[in-house]
């Protein structure tokens, strides 16, 4: 089946490969991006960290080149690479001129079908995934973020794309072949082009590179938060304090997700929103301070982030989800058109280039089952209004709180 809506085009494969591309006028750029769904939430158990693995194996050779030649072929080709491991995916692609798209896709054809998943290959990659995992304690924002989601989702969500040491350590190469086996497979596949093309070469290429491409993936898990803890700490030498705190929200799909996502944009979207302003310019308890609406397949949540001083860190818990409960007793037009202007900016910007164009597409295509258009996501968000603002934290009042903190300090939570 085809579909056409304008500058988009979207056809699923015989075989249930996905492909959403946007042709974006005045550009001489394309990007494409895969999504593979093979990220940490279908690890095997036990196995944690092995999505990162994989996804750097699959570049150290694949069909006739070996990894030298491999890298050499797509420096050739100016390919400025994205991707990497993700919770839900493990995510591929990147922008180049447009007139290389076909021989990028060839490659890239080579790697997610071909790789060559050599033993000698996986010491390095392995000892790479170890120094990314120990890496964490020198990055203990990073850090924090990893265990509020495992405090979060007590189930496969609450995994980490860094995996543990001990998983790590136990895996081998014949595991990482066998889960390449299990995993990568065209059913559920999605690749985003967007920029410059020429949609029937483009389509005929991509039927040509994949289509006789066969398999299925494991079904994906439920992002489950049953049993999630309420606080949790970890501690850290530091002179400073990490604060996380976590909330449902709800997913991309719900008919009200615009009000609940300009709710957060009210709430840290810039520095004249009240997170900013209350906790950090009016009361000075913290260095810095922000919330994200951040949404996996059936679930959506707000993360909010505070960094301040042990001796500080009670108050700003106090004052943080304060703000964060407070928002519902109602907001200003002045609030929400600022809120508007900035979501609205930063979108503008994002559609103007191929590469954040082609990954936002994918991910629509699988969070959607379809894809948004710009003049769509204007007029949702221009659509939102105080009273909107409202009625969803009404419906879906802040609360039921995960705090994590990371630092000297554990505090005593109610």
């Amino acid at each position: 089946m085809q579909v056409a809506r304008s500058e988009f085009y979207v056809v699923t494969l015989p075989n249930g490969m996905h492909l959403v591309a946007e042709h974006i006028h005045g550009v001489r750029s394309a990007a494409v991006h895969f999504l593979v769904p093979a990220g940490a939430t279908t690890d095997p158990v036990g196995r944690d960290g092995a999505c990162g693995i994989l996804e750097g194996m699959l570049f150290r050779g694949a069909g006739s080149r070996d990894a030298r030649q491999l890298s050499d072929a797509l420096d050739a080709l100016g390919l400025q690479r994205s991707g990497g491991p993700e919770l839900e995916h493990i995510a591929l692609g990147g922008a180049l001129l447009a007139d290389d798209l076909g021989l990028a896709l060839t490659l890239y054809a080579d790697i997610l079908r071909r790789p060559h998943l050599a033993d000698g290959q996986f010491p390095p990659e392995r000892d790479l995934a170890l120094m990314r995992l120990r890496r964490l304690d020198d990055n203990p924002m990073e850090k924090l973020f990893v265990e509020l989601r495992r405090a979060y989702f007590p189930g496969p969500y609450g995994r980490s794309v860094y995996g543990a040491e001990e998983s790590l350590a136990a895996l081998t190469a014949a595991e990482v072949r066998a889960d390449y086996g299990r995993r990568f497979h065209p059913e559920g596949t999605i690749l985003g082009v967007a920029g410059r093309f020429e949609w029937e070469t483009l389509s005929e290429t991509v039927h040509r590179l994949f289509g006789d491409w066969q398999g299925q993936a494991p079904p994906p898990p439920s992002p489950e938060v049953e049993g999630r803890l309420r606080y949790r700490h970890i501690p850290h030498e530091s002179a400073q304090e990490h604060i996380g705190v976590a909330y449902p929200a709800v997913p991309i799909t719900a008919p009200d997700y615009y009000p609940g996502r300009m709710a957060v944009e009210v709430l840290s979207g810039g520095m004249s929103a009240r997170l900013f302003t209350e906790v950090r310019e009016k009361r000075g308890l913290c260095y810095a301070v922000r919330a994200v609406y951040q949404t996996v397949r059936g679930a959506g949540l707000v993360m909010a982030y505070a960094g301040s001083t042990p001796d500080r860190c009670h108050g700003t818990v106090e004052v943080l989800l304060r703000e964060l409960e407070r928002l519902q007793e109602g907001v200003t037009e002045e609030e929400v058109y600022r809120a508007r202007t900035g979501l609205l900016s930063a979108l503008i910007m994002q559609s103007e280039a191929s590469r954040p164009r082609a990954q936002f597409i994918a991910r629509d295509q699988y969070l959607l089952g379809q894809v948004r258009t710009i003049e769509e996501i204007r007029e949702a968000v221009t659509a939102v209004t105080p009273d909107d603002i409202v009625d969803y934290l009404r419906r879906h009042p802040v609360g039921g709180f995960t705090i994590v903190t990371l630092g000297p300090r554990e505090l005593e939570i109610a």
